[in-house]
């Protein structure tokens, strides 16, 4: 079994199915083509394991047809296109001391989500 995504006029996913195996024919054609004809809208495969098209299509990425790539919603403005994993990717590390962050855009920077946590870590 395979995997396929639909997208609308503007390269969007609206929608992600399991279909045949892309070797197989439908009616002499490949199954991309088949499903977009079928349905009206552009047909491409996806793949869980990133094997091809970079990423697993989710409803709401973007197929981009330079990259051949899945890529999903950008997170936030600040946040850059890693162009080999076609992934978002903060402007700064995230952090690697154990504790819990979330990205907070105005002050670009990643926050400690628990602060009971961080101070008991600090008093300890």
């Amino acid at each position: 079994m395979a995997h396929y995504a639909f997208l609308d006029e503007n390269n969007i996913v609206m929608d992600v199915i399991v279909g045949i195996d892309e070797t197989e024919l439908i009616d002499g054609l490949d199954p991309e083509t088949w499903y977009g004809n079928f349905r009206g809208q552009t047909c491409k495969r996806t793949s869980y394991n990133g094997n091809i098209r970079k990423n697993y299509a989710g409803i709401g990425f973007t197929y981009d047809a330079i990259r051949d790539a899945f890529i999903p919603p950008k997170p936030f403005n600040s946040w850059l296109l890693n162009e080999s994993t076609c992934l978002w990717e903060s402007p700064k590390p995230y952090p690697t001391d154990g504790f819990s962050y979330s990205w907070n855009e105005s002050t670009l920077a990643w926050e400690i989500m628990d602060f009971s946590e961080a101070i008991g870590a600090i008093e300890n």
